[in-house]
Formats: C-alpha cells, sequence, structure tokens
C-alpha cells in the first residue's frame, strides 16, 4: 500500500497535473492540502474518473484539504476534537477553519492536515499555531491510549522545519516562524506522542526539501525547507519499507511549490 501527502496549492488549478501524478505513482491514499476550494466546487468527477472516492472539507478559496483513496474511504471526520478556531477579529467569535480532514482508508486513518502558518513571531496567528498543535497532540495521544496498535498516519503540510537541516539555511529564517523554538517544541511534542517521522529514515538531510518558494529562483537554486510530514503511529511505523519526497513534480509549468511526501507500506 502507497500513501502520500502534498500541499498541491490550489487542486482546480492543478487537477490535470494531480490526475497524472497519481496515476504515474500509483499511489493508493493522497492526503491534499490547501484545496483553496469550497466542497461544491472540488473537482470530485476527475479523481473519481481516475478510481479514487473524495473526502474533502473546503469553506472558501483559502485553505481546504481532502482524502482521496482507492482502497476504500469509510468513517470520515471533518475536523479533529478540540481543533482550535481562528478569527481575525476580536469582535467575531473563532470558528474551526478547513484544515483538517481524516477517514479510514484500506485499514489505515488517514488525516489530511494543513496546520497554520503563524505569520510571524508577533502575530496572533502564532499563538493559535501552537494551539492547533497542541490539540493535535492531545487528540493523537488519546488515539494512541485507546489502542496501541491503531493504524495511524498523521500527513500534511506542518508548516514547521523541525531542525536546522529541514531548511537550506538556518541563518535566513532567523527571527521568522517555522523555525522557532515554540514551535518545533510543539513538533517534537507530537513526535513524543508517539508518531514518528517515517520519511527521514529514508531519506536522510541534509538537501532534501518538500517545499520551494516560487521567488528568487528558490527551486533551481536548492533552497528549499522541509515541512511536509508523515508522522505514524509505532505499529503503522513498522510497516513502512520506503518513503521519498517526489522532487521531480515541484519541476515544470504549473507546478505547487510543494512536492509530495509518499510512504510504501508492506
Amino acid at each position: 500500500m502507497r500513501i502520500a501527502t502534498w500541499n498541491v496549492n490550489s487542486v482546480r488549478a492543478r487537477v490535470d497535473r494531480a490526475v497524472a501524478w497519481l496515476q504515474r505513482s500509483d499511489v493508493d491514499v493522497v492526503a491534499l492540502q490547501e484545496t483553496k476550494c469550497k466542497d461544491a466546487q472540488f473537482p470530485y468527477e476527475a479523481f473519481r474518473e481516475a478510481g479514487y472516492e473524495v473526502a474533502h472539507a473546503g469553506l472558501s478559496q483559502w485553505n481546504g484539504v481532502a482524502v482521496l483513496s482507492r482502497v476504500g474511504l469509510e468513517d470520515v471526520e471533518v475536523g479533529f476534537p478540540g481543533q482550535p478556531g481562528w478569527s481575525s477579529s476580536a469582535e467575531v467569535e473563532p470558528a474551526p477553519e478547513a484544515r483538517a480532514v481524516g477517514a479510514t482508508c484500506g485499514g489505515v486513518w488517514v488525516w489530511s492536515l494543513y496546520v497554520p502558518n503563524g505569520r510571524s513571531l508577533e502575530d496572533p496567528h502564532l499563538t493559535y499555531k501552537l494551539e492547533w498543535l497542541a490539540a493535535l497532540r492531545e487528540h493523537g495521544a488519546g488515539l494512541l491510549a485507546a489502542d496501541p496498535e491503531a493504524q495511524v498516519a498523521l500527513c500534511g503540510d506542518w508548516n514547521v522545519a523541525p531542525t536546522d537541516d529541514d531548511v537550506w539555511d538556518v541563518a535566513a529564517f532567523e527571527g521568522s516562524t517555522h523555525v522557532s523554538a515554540p514551535e518545533r517544541a510543539a513538533f517534537e511534542a507530537v513526535v513524543d506522542a508517539g508518531f514518528a517521522d517515517v520519511v527521514r529514515p529514508h531519506a536522510p538531510g541534509p538537501g532534501v526539501y518538500t517545499y520551494w518558494d516560487y521567488k528568487q529562483l528558490r527551486f533551481p537554486r536548492r533552497e528549499g525547507m522541509r515541512i511536509d510530514f508523515a508522522l505514524c503511529s509505532p505499529a503503522l511505523a513498522r510497516r513502512v519499507e520506503g518513503a521519498f519526497v517526489d522532487r521531480e513534480e515541484r519541476k515544470g509549468k504549473g507546478a505547487s511549490d510543494h512536492a509530495p511526501v509518499v510512504v510504501d507500506l508492506r
């Protein structure tokens, strides 16, 4: 079984590339992030014709997450228990955003997660990001406490580079989000709860990234970040026999600024 995670950066703009990649890569389940559309706007038919069932959560032209599966799709859950909400105005009650959707696919509980960006170290959005990650950690720990043998994959764009090897030049990010101590600690707390980064052992760094900004020729200059992860429960991690970042999909006209991350399970 092959699962993947990919920040597609607008599924409607890249539906043809996405379908072609799915067929070429022979992926059974893929978690998509930043679909940037409402549920009614999602191109369901294109993926169904390619053999995939779809669970999508989208509220506006921002955010949006989906799980696509050709090995079954059951028990769909939009948002996880305790997921905090966001409001840009103190006068408006915070509400959950379209940042998490999960489903059982071929016996594996797959979450597609789009962690808040944080924006800057002084922005309230960073507090929201840390609270969001803390709530995810609590939910994940609860799943493993209830069933230590649970097959769970927390897949997505985490908007955190957990080590210095996960950025092309840590000095370039001094004073910025994604590499700050609180964000790294929040990511590590999820790992400490029992969820392993199953990709790094098969794609050791430095120099292995999943995101390259469109600006300043970051991709051809190999100036990227590793912020997209598949964190697996212990029982699922034991099944991993390979993993890689499909850097080739970042190339060419109309590419997302993220590359897919692929995990092979025995």
